[in-house]
């Protein structure tokens, strides 16, 4: 008989929060397993990118991933009039959890941009920590001296996005420039896409561009360019977290120094562990990344602390 392969479907569920509406992927936990993960992910995300790893986690535990606004197709900040800050998103992921979780504890792994939103939730919501029970940064970072980009790429980038987070240039982006046949032919020779699909034969390549068309059009415009501005300028190392920190960190991470990085973690947590520094040629699993492909991100010391009962 051939084995049944996993859909992300199967897990999905609608999310309503706040008057904004968007979905959310849960994974029962395992028998004989009570750990509860959440896990927030990053910039230009969807629940479908992100469910091979999900795939992995799951081993450990129940697995809860939300939708943020503006991200993976949710209702952006826009809508309802607000604007898509660090700070709003905080509050958003604060209140799912006291929804969510109640009176249960819980592991919370952010992967890069969604790390920094879970410390400026902690940093806000201070009586939060007491909630948590492990807490996980894969490929996070802290402040925006943590990239390592040129001025003159830090300033390109900021300029951009300060220009299309306006309305009107946002609109021109969304409805020209992810045009699919220009979005395709286009992007495939920026200088993160060159990363991205180095190595890729033909056909491999095409799935990504078209997973990537997707991911474009599924994350709102304004909401990416103001988080890219925001995270351009971040500095979140004003607030203690009094939690340690778990760090998965990327040897070949073409966005962060590691060392700096951990620098401003100590800052801010009250203990830092890192993991693991894989060698594995990129900051995030592939967009079409499957449960194999995405396990090295789940390096074998978390898995033996998750595997921990509680």
């Amino acid at each position: 008989m051939a084995k049944t392969i996993p859909n992300p479907s199967d897990y999905i569920v609608p999310l309503n929060m706040n008057g904004l509406q968007g979905r959310m992927l849960h994974m029962k936990a395992p028998k004989g397993k009570s750990r509860e993960i959440l896990f927030v992910y990053g910039h230009h995300s969807s629940l479908e990118r992100w469910f091979g790893l999900m795939q992995n986690l799951n081993r450990y535990g129940a697995v809860t991933m939300p939708d943020l606004p503006g991200f993976g197709g949710m209702d952006s900040f826009y809508k309802i009039g607000d604007k898509a800050t660090l700070d709003n998103l905080a509050d958003y992921l604060a209140a799912f959890i006291k929804m969510r979780y109640k009176r249960r504890r819980v592991t919370i792994a952010g992967m890069s941009l969604g790390f920094v939103i879970v410390t400026r939730m902690l940093q806000r919501y201070p009586d939060l920590t007491k909630k948590v029970d492990m807490l996980i940064s894969i490929a996070g970072f802290a402040h925006k001296d943590d990239f390592m980009f040129t001025k003159r790429r830090h300033f390109m980038y900021l300029s951009m996005a300060r220009f299309f987070s306006l309305p009107v240039a946002s609109s021109f982006f969304r409805h020209v420039l992810l045009s699919p046949l220009l979005l395709k032919t286009v992007y495939k020779h920026t200088h993160n896409a060159k990363n991205k699909f180095h190595g890729l034969v033909e056909e491999e390549l095409e799935e990504m561009l078209n997973f990537e068309v997707r991911l474009w059009h599924d994350n709102d415009v304004r909401t990416y360019m103001q988080t890219s501005k925001e995270f351009l300028t971040l500095d979140n190392c004003k607030v203690k977290v009094d939690l340690p920190v778990h760090h998965v960190a990327i040897s070949e991470d073409r966005y962060f120094d590691n060392h700096v990085v951990e620098q401003h973690f100590r800052v801010i947590f009250n203990d830092y562990h890192e993991l693991a520094n894989l060698s594995i040629g990129n900051h995030a699993p592939s967009v079409i990344a499957d449960a194999k492909a995405a396990a090295p991100f789940v390096p074998p010391k978390l898995r033996r602390l998750l595997a921990k009962q509680l």
